[in-house]
């Protein structure tokens, strides 16, 4: 990985206190990029990350805002603007889960879910599509005016039971993602999606965490391994690179096959 293709560059992770987000955040500081550390609990955990990207050599500030309020992503922007000056990256990564059955779910689990996973990556966009447009391509730094990388999920298209708000807001994600390439793609602005499937994080410990669980989860995967968030972390910096500089409105998935429908792998 080139240690300075985003040299330059100052980028927004949403949610990178944990999980995807942090090892996204890590890697984008990485190959040169000063990174914001969004979060919004457990500040303690933000500040483990600022420290570990520094240690590293990198250059790193956590910013803490609830990305469904559109006062406090407001704000954000405006300390990102003060301490770097302007953002070439936002990485849309800040989501969560309220499962239960259909029947069961509550209209705030509902809205709650759709208020972060959707409408959160909507605000973030907004603000960082306001800077790319006023400050335009600077060729030294970027053949791009600015990348936007939408957080999505494999259940974007894969239907998920138990989980309706949330296969719905990434099912909005996909399309929101779309619809900006294409009206953005003019001013040299691209946007695309990371498409996860099963990644070791905390917030699907369960799917894992046990022998018996992972042999499970493993029937789903063709690959025949769990993602890590490092494999997640390496498409973001391709992405958002210029080596990535013809690619626009795409959906990556990063699922060691789950897509692939591997229920026919034996002919159904």
């Amino acid at each position: 990985m080139n240690p300075n293709s985003l040299k330059g560059q100052p980028a927004l992770v949403t949610g990178a206190n944990s999980g995807i987000g942090y090892a996204v955040a890590k890697a984008l500081a990485a190959a040169g990029a000063p990174v914001v550390v969004n979060y919004v609990t457990d500040p303690a955990a933000a500040e483990r990350a600022v420290d570990e990207i520094r240690t590293a050599g990198g250059e790193a500030m956590a910013i803490r805002a609830d990305v469904s309020k559109e006062d406090e992503v407001q704000a954000m922007f405006r300390k990102m603007f003060d301490a770097y000056g302007t953002i070439h990256i936002l990485v849309n990564n800040a989501g969560l889960q309220r499962d239960a059955r259909f029947v069961d779910m509550t209209l705030h689990d509902w809205e709650f879910v759709l208020s972060v996973n959707l409408t959160g990556q909507f605000l973030c966009a907004r603000e960082a599509v306001r800077e790319f447009l006023r400050r335009g391509v600077v060729p030294e730094v970027s053949c791009a005016a600015g990348k936007i990388l939408c957080m999505s999920s494999v259940h974007e298209i894969i239907p998920w039971a138990g989980h309706v708000n949330y296969a719905a807001s990434k099912g909005g994600v996909m399309l929101l993602m779309k619809s900006l390439a294409q009206e953005l793609a003019p001013h040299r602005i691209r946007v695309n999606s990371i498409c996860p499937g099963a990644i070791r994080t905390p917030i699907n410990t369960a799917a894992w965490s046990t022998p018996e669980a992972l042999s499970q989860l493993l029937i789903l995967i063709p690959y025949g391994r769990i993602g890590e968030p490092e494999d997640i972390g390496r498409a973001a910096v391709w992405l958002a690179s210029d080596e990535s500089d013809y690619v626009n409105g795409t959906s990556l998935y990063i699922d060691g096959g789950m897509t692939l429908f591997p229920g026919f792998s034996t002919n159904g």
